[in-house]
């Protein structure tokens, strides 16, 4: 039973849920780390993720991954699948976008360390990649490569 009552308050996970008009609205949940007190990394990986560009309304799409240590904490990733939906019909330039899903994981889960790769196609002949990192790299630790390989078109 004391599990079941650590998760009471998700509003997300074993329900139909809607997607959200909004990044702003969607609802990022959190559940409680089973090993608060062990160093290791997390990691999400959403390679179709979509947004709109702010300006011209068309489609941006990237490659996210999403490492961390977590702490007391972990991002539910029902919530975080649907939080990442709500971007879809959303308009935000790549470094912003990244960089905004970032600070809300942070806000939410409290990590100990967190990275984020965006590495977006091309818009107009030009890849971006966005990346952010927050907090102090756990020492003597491996942090695996995100393993995204550079854009390289068609040659």
């Amino acid at each position: 039973m004391a599990k079941k009552a650590a998760y009471a308050d998700l509003t997300q996970l074993g329900a139909k849920v809607e997607t959200a008009a909004s990044p702003e609205l969607a609802v990022l949940e959190r559940v409680p780390n089973p090993h608060p007190g062990t160093i290791y990394v997390a990691r999400y990986t959403a390679p179709e993720f979509t947004c709109l560009c702010p300006v011209t309304g068309q489609p941006d799409f990237a490659h996210l991954v999403i490492d961390y240590v977590p702490d007391k904490w972990l991002v539910e990733s029902k919530s975080l699948k649907l939080y990442l939906t709500a971007f879809r019909n959303h308009g935000g330039f790549h470094e912003g976008t990244t960089i905004d899903i970032a600070k809300k994981f942070i806000r939410v889960a409290k990590p100990k360390w967190l990275r984020i790769g965006g590495y977006w196609y091309p818009r107009g002949g030009i890849p971006i990649d966005v990346f952010f990192e927050h907090g102090k790299r756990p020492k003597d630790f491996v942090i695996p490569d995100q393993a995204v390989p550079p854009y390289r078109g068609r040659g």
